[in-house]
């Protein structure tokens, strides 16, 4: 498959927005990405377009494009979402012991992975951190519950790579909050681990009044 210039200034500002190096609220020009891209105001237009029409910019004739910031309500939504598939993944997983075995297996692989990375690669922890939770949604099993839930992983990696910018407290937060995550799946506790869950979002989003 060959990518147009287009595609490539795409794909190369939504991992921008995605990493908060293009944090929301930020005003960009054509001009600045262009430069940034080494490409044309054409692709860079193209893209913007793109950019606009999923919700990722608001655009303003002649003054740029704004990098829309991530609401509370939406917010609140995501991460209410994540617990209802994650807690129904849990519950559906934890009376067969083959697949519990195999579920703990690849997240301790993903924990020690995810522990020897460094925090300041902020896009390669916020992705650890996604996959932690996605094999926790894959091992149910639910194509339907899958997919969806991948079609939150964009939002869930912009959401932690913003709080990955407040320091080493939100990272250590992260590790210590999936092993107990994982030592609840692993003793089958699927109640202890929705409470957890909630828990675990609510503190490392910094959501008032927790997450249900």
């Amino acid at each position: 498959m060959t990518y147009s210039a287009a595609d490539r200034v795409y794909a190369d500002v939504k991992e921008l927005i995605l990493t908060c190096e293009l944090p929301g609220g930020e005003l960009i020009s054509e001009g600045e990405i262009a430069q940034r891209c080494e490409v044309s105001r054409t692709p860079v237009r193209e893209a913007f377009l793109r950019l606009a029409a999923e919700g990722w910019m608001r655009l303003y004739p002649k003054r740029g494009a704004l990098v829309v910031p991530v609401g509370d309500q939406e917010s609140r939504d995501v991460l209410e979402a994540r617990v209802l598939v994650e807690s129904h993944a849990v519950r559906s997983v934890v009376g067969t012991p083959s697949t519990l075995a195999a579920l703990g297996a690849r997240l301790d692989e993903n924990r020690r992975t995810h522990q020897a990375v460094d925090p300041s690669d902020a896009a390669e922890f916020a992705r650890l951190d996604a996959q932690f939770h996605q094999l926790i949604v894959a091992a149910d099993g639910n194509a339907l519950l899958g997919d969806f839930y991948t079609s939150l992983g964009e939002r869930q990696r912009r959401m932690t790579a913003a709080r990955l910018h407040l320091g080493r407290e939100v990272v250590d937060r992260i590790h210590h909050d999936h092993t107990a995550l994982a030592a609840a799946i692993a003793d089958g506790d699927a109640d202890g681990f929705a409470g957890l869950l909630a828990a675990h979002l609510a503190g490392v989003h910094d959501v008032d009044g927790g997450v249900r």
